[in-house]
């Protein structure tokens, strides 16, 4: 059975950690920082219209992602923040799966969202998913949450 699901992750559980071990081995420290964070109570996504979320397979989380103001931006924007997809599931629509999770959440509160990616990858996925390439010291893409009339 490959069955997905998304729940809300209340508390890091130790699938986090798993997680965190691999992207550490591709050379990203951005889970370290969410950890890191979490525990010292910086950032547990717990504001109004935030949210952190994982992707279960069959009960086995392989992704996570969250949804944060922008500290960047005005009190109407959000931004997505620590998106990791297991390298064993990635190419299968897992990533685009969460993020639609994570933009849909975000039309509760915001009226954009941003998001700061380093990698050609990265890039290429947020474009696939609807975003736009911006040019700011704190952001690398933004997509509008306006709804069209």
């Amino acid at each position: 059975m490959n069955r997905l699901s998304i729940q809300p992750i209340c508390a890091l559980s130790p699938g986090v950690q798993v997680l965190e071990a691999e992207a550490v081995t591709e050379g990203f420290r951005f889970l370290t920082r969410l950890i890191a964070e979490w525990e010292s109570g910086v950032n547990q996504f717990d504001r109004s219209g935030e949210g952190f979320f994982g992707v279960f397979r069959d009960d086995q989380l392989i992704a996570v992602g969250g949804l944060s103001y922008d500290p960047y931006a005005g009190s109407d924007t959000g931004r997505l923040r620590r998106v990791y997809v297991a390298r064993a599931s990635r190419g299968q629509n897992v990533g685009r799966f969460l993020v639609n999770h994570l933009l849909e959440h975000a039309t509760q509160r915001f009226r954009a969202v941003r998001l700061s990616t380093d990698t050609p990858e990265g890039a290429a996925f947020y474009l696939r998913c609807g975003f736009q390439t911006i040019r700011d010291d704190f952001a690398t893409h933004v997509k509008s949450l306006t709804p069209t009339t």
